[in-house]
């Protein structure tokens, strides 16, 4: 059997294995590990499999993962979720869709502290949901948008699908972190333009709220200050070059704790269970990534990657129908797959296609997280929406999924606004000065 045909059996049982509920990083170890042996010999893979586990345990680039999700941990425990989404009640809460509205933007402003699409809208799921229950939202337009508004947390930097990317890929995570902002910004506009055009359709999907004085608005844009700092020192360090990626994680959480002691909102209590949150993601994290990296190895070996590039290289297809296949297989994949899993299984087979094809590496690691958006939103994995059905445990799941279909449209506009024009990605890297 040959080494290609052997790689393609290892995927199909990697996948059968996912089904059957082995934790991502544990079946990408095992797989990779038993086709490496098979194709080469045991004592190779055994002797791979220690270097390996020793050398992204031991790495320092790897050290980047624990101080940002700290940093998000530390965010939520002294109450910042719930600062930001008060600030933007009283900025539009007022108008119809307002509450929806402030949700989208209180999340994009959580996603700048935390990384995590489902912390995201976990936390302010557990903010907004009971407001929009209490002035009469439609059930699916409340917990679509807050489905939706939660993957922010893997575009808007700092992010952990960012990470991931770039210690598969080499890239540097600070670039790919500047990267997200723009595009960011974008997608929070459509979101919030995706609510606009809803309620002038159906004003009775989200009546107006109590109007707020100009005095009460200025009051509670304290909130996004502190939002304002913990962004600005950390994606600010990066750009101008006074912080490493680690460095500036580090700063965050520095700056996080510090905001949290000085405001006295953070509890012994909390400080404790941000630094359990905390440890819990990163090993899950480190473990899927050195699973990854272990099944990229037997795929190497197999030449599963090259071979799929000489092969769509010679597709008679212009690059950019090519990439938009991509597109279309990720976005299948995240229906049936978790971020994480679908990002590590393929990018080492998909990210030496996009260098033959010329592509910019920063400007896909954009695109690949703007896709697997749509994967935490899509039926039937869709964990953003079993996070929302866990707090709102009276609005049926198909209500859930039915509200985020007018905000998957928006992802999608966003893909093709990326495709069209990548300067929107590639612009702010460009000027970091490290």
């Amino acid at each position: 059997m040959s080494p290609v045909a052997i790689g393609l059996i290892g995927i199909v049982v990697l996948v059968l294995i996912f089904l059957l509920g082995m934790p991502v990083g544990f079946a990408m170890a095992f797989v990779g590990l038993a086709g490496f042996c098979y194709l080469t010999s045991t004592e190779a893979g055994l002797s791979l499999l220690a270097r390996d586990v020793f050398c992204n345990f031991s790495a320092y680039s790897l050290t980047v993962i624990p101080m940002f999700v700290f940093m998000g941990s530390i965010a939520y425990a002294s109450g910042m979720s719930r600062r930001l989404y008060n600030a933007g009640y009283t900025m539009f809460g007022q108008m119809r869709g307002g509450l929806a509205i402030a949700t989208i933007a209180a999340c994009a402003g959580f996603a700048a502290m935390c990384g995590s699409t489902n912390a995201t809208a976990a936390a302010m799921g557990r903010v907004s949901l009971p407001e929009m229950k209490r002035y009469n939202y439609d059930d699916s337009l409340a917990t679509g948008c807050v489905a939706a508004a939660g993957s922010l947390g893997i575009l808007i930097p700092p992010s952990t699908i960012f990470i991931i990317y770039g210690i598969l890929t080499q890239q540097d995570i600070g670039k790919l972190f500047i990267a997200g902002v723009l595009p960011g910004l974008l997608l929070a506009t459509l979101f919030m333009a995706v609510v606009v055009l809803l309620c002038l359709r159906n004003p009775s999907l989200a009546p107006a709220g109590a109007p707020t004085s100009w005095k009460e608005k200025l009051a509670g844009l304290t909130g996004i200050f502190e939002m304002l700092v913990l962004f600005g020192l950390v994606v600010g360090g990066l750009f101008m070059g006074w912080f490493s990626p680690t460095q500036a994680g580090a700063a965050g959480a520095a700056g996080a704790l510090f905001i949290g002691l000085a405001r006295r909102q953070l509890s012994w209590r909390g400080f404790l269970f941000a630094i359990k949150d905390a440890l819990r993601i990163t090993c899950m994290v480190m473990v899927i990534i050195t699973g990854a990296i272990i099944f990229g190895h037997f795929l190497a070996v197999a030449k599963l990657p090259l071979v799929l590039s000489d092969w769509v290289g010679g597709l008679p297809l212009p690059t950019a129908a090519i990439m938009g296949l991509i597109v279309l297989m990720y976005l299948l994949g995240g229906c049936f797959m978790d971020a994480l899993a679908l990002i590590t299984l393929t990018i080492p087979i998909i990210y030496p296609l996009v260098l033959t094809l010329g592509f910019d590496p920063i400007w896909f690691g954009v695109i690949i997280v703007l896709v697997t958006e749509m994967g935490v939103i899509t039926p039937p994995v869709g964990v953003n929406v079993y996070v929302i059905k866990g707090i709102a445990e009276d609005v049926p799941l198909e209500t859930i999924f039915k509200g985020i279909f007018p905000f998957l449209a928006a992802l999608i506009v966003a893909v093709a606004i990326l495709m069209a024009f990548p300067d929107i990605a590639t612009f702010l890297p460009s000027f970091a000065r490290y």
